[in-house]
């Protein structure tokens, strides 16, 4: 049966965002974009941490992941920079080790949201308009973007993003799947693992005209699709195959659902990160957990910077 509950170890916040699961410490990382922090939910001690990066009080972070063979490092979207943090998931403070590029430069009102790592350790994020700059559900400022390691360079993948959002990959049929909540779609394309390429875009499910924003996004291993609803206070289990919504988990006291990631021992209990933008409540903002969805969720991958 399926059971959703609240992590009260987890103070509700402004805007949790970028759920990921690190295995090797059993924890979840994510962050809060507007209050500059990120976090670290300690699944068996059910505790949590949280931290500002030093130098970078006030600066935006789109999201944090953790750097293949490197302890304690993790790369975050720091405003439009990829940047590589220390924070030993303990201390109030963390500090940047280096910076590994920056991007929209000819445009410099974006910043980075939502990001991932793909199967061979490739970072894959988007920008958007910053929210001080304007109207985010109108501009198109923003772009998808490829880091390449070996280059230090971003690929620009996709031009013209409103928000770039929610992503994830299906190893198994080299699929890769995306979300820019303007366009309110699901889109997918022929992913390329050897190289990173993705090709071949179309529209795998679209949510018009309802006012649900389709957000974060993580996937199973028989190849279901969960994606986060901000404003419709649910997340949806989709079937890529059929293009069919297979289940809707409601999340009770949260109506702006931001994203999704299997963790727990198992990986089969689903993480949801919330909103309380326009003074809502706790729970709102808080961290919940799913459990009894009889599934498993697919390994989330580290960053390869080496």
């Amino acid at each position: 049966m399926v059971k959703v509950e609240q992590v009260t170890a987890v103070e509700p916040s402004t805007l949790l965002e970028g759920p990921h699961w690190y295995a090797p410490n059993q924890s979840l990382y994510f962050c809060d974009i507007p209050e500059c922090l990120i976090f670290r939910y300690d699944y068996k001690a059910n505790k949590c941490y949280k931290a500002k990066i030093e130098g970078e009080l006030n600066t935006k972070i789109g999201f944090i992941v953790p750097v293949e063979g490197k302890t304690n490092h993790f790369v975050v979207g720091l405003a439009l920079r990829l940047a590589v943090i220390s924070w030993d998931g303990v201390s109030p403070m963390a500090k940047v080790v280096k910076v590994l590029t920056e991007v929209d430069q000819d445009v410099k009102v974006t910043r980075f949201n939502d990001g991932k790592v793909d199967p061979r350790g490739r970072i894959f994020g988007g920008t958007m308009l910053s929210e001080e700059h304007g109207d985010i559900f109108t501009a198109r400022k923003g772009t998808f973007y490829r880091y390449d390691h070996k280059s230090g360079k971003c690929a620009a993948l996709k031009s013209k993003i409103c928000i770039s959002n929610g992503l994830t990959w299906d190893e198994t049929r080299k699929i890769f799947y995306y979300i820019d909540t303007g366009d309110k779609d699901i889109k997918e394309y022929d992913y390329n693992p050897a190289t990173g390429e993705i090709s071949n875009e179309r529209v795998l499910m679209n949510f018009l005209p309802a006012e649900l924003g389709p957000d974060g996004m993580t996937i199973d291993t028989e190849g279901n699709l969960y994606m986060a609803c901000f404003n419709a206070g649910k997340v949806l289990k989709i079937n890529p195959n059929t293009k069919k919504i297979v289940q809707e988990i409601p999340i009770p006291g949260a109506t702006q659902i931001t994203s999704v990631a299997f963790g727990g021992p198992n990986l089969d209990e689903l993480f949801v990160t919330t909103a309380q933008f326009d003074g809502r409540p706790a729970p709102a903002g808080g961290l919940f957990k799913v459990t009894g969805l009889g599934v498993k969720g697919t390994k989330m991958f580290d960053a390869k910077l080496d």
